[in-house]
């Protein structure tokens, strides 16, 4: 029997799924960082492990995967020299690739129109309508991906060197930043020149959680963020778009942040972005896609 392969890869770790011709998925798996641009070799590795684990798990040959159709949502896939290298070097009877947003939409809201917002180290937003699916943001830190978690604590960070030069006043956040670089500014000067987005974005929860104490230059910091997300779901309802998810790390930490006039907008995705990347799989290569189920 051939099966269909549904993989969400990540720069954290990459998921896996097989499932039947019908869409029912049989196993599922995770395997280390599939980032095909920082390192497509070892994606490529922990794309196939993580195929071979999910076969593993579902009591398959996991030799089989050599016979799947597969649909793979991973972030870079626009950058054609990355895609093209992978593509060429995956073991799959045949296989897809997509942007990770893309199975991520597909997860959230199935079929159905409406808009995920995916709020983590990044941001970005898509949008689709009957066919069509648009992208908004996700051009990087270095120029975009406003509201990110590496932006919040890239934002963070600068304001916690204005405290330390008098300019602004101090608050519990950004003492709790000056001790954790023991006081020294150069400490912080030192880690914001070798930072990787990441590397930022692990400030941001600290920022909400001052926020909800009422930390003054949290609460700051945390307005401007929210108000990027909520000039993007402005355009997206302008543009028509009712049901909205908030997809991503920091999407729980923003709900209650999110402007009223969007809460009522805001729905739960329906399932994650394997199922997305699964759904897509059967799509282009299924027999009847409303037969999808999980286990």
């Amino acid at each position: 029997m051939t099966y269909l392969i549904g993989i969400d890869g990540g720069g954290t770790s990459c998921r896996a799924a097989v499932a039947d011709r019908d869409g029912r998925i049989l196993g599922r798996a995770k395997s280390g960082a599939a980032n095909i641009l920082s390192d497509p070799d070892t994606a490529l590795q922990n794309i196939i492990d993580g195929a071979r684990a999910a076969f593993v798990e579902a009591g398959l040959d996991p030799a089989g995967i050599t016979k799947c159709f597969a649909v793979l949502g991973l972030a870079g896939h626009n950058v054609g020299d990355a895609v093209h290298y992978v593509r060429r070097s995956l073991p799959f009877a045949e296989a897809h690739i997509e942007s990770d947003g893309l199975i991520a939409l597909q997860g959230a809201l199935g079929d159905k129109d409406g808009a995920v917002a995916i709020l983590g180290t990044g941001t970005i937003y898509i949008e689709r309508q009957g066919q069509n699916v648009r992208y908004i943001g996700g051009w990087g830190f270095t120029i975009g991906d406003l509201g990110s978690g590496a932006r919040i604590g890239h934002a963070l960070l600068q304001e916690t060197l204005l405290v330390h030069d008098g300019i602004h006043a101090p608050s519990p956040l950004t003492s709790s930043v000056l001790a954790e670089f023991h006081n020294d500014p150069r400490e912080i000067v030192e880690f914001a020149r070798l930072a990787k987005p990441g590397d930022f974005g692990r400030f941001a929860p600290r920022v909400f959680e001052h926020a909800e104490r009422g930390d003054v230059i949290a609460t700051l910091l945390l307005a401007t963020a929210v108000w990027s997300i909520d000039e993007v779901l402005d355009r997206l309802v302008a543009q028509g778009t009712q049901k909205v998810c908030l997809l991503g790390g920091l999407a729980p930490l923003y709900l209650r942040w999110i402007a009223k006039r969007h809460q009522s907008r805001l729905t739960e995705p329906e399932a994650d972005a394997l199922t997305g990347a699964v759904a897509l799989a059967l799509a282009r290569y299924g027999v009847d896609r409303s037969s999808a189920h999980e286990r």
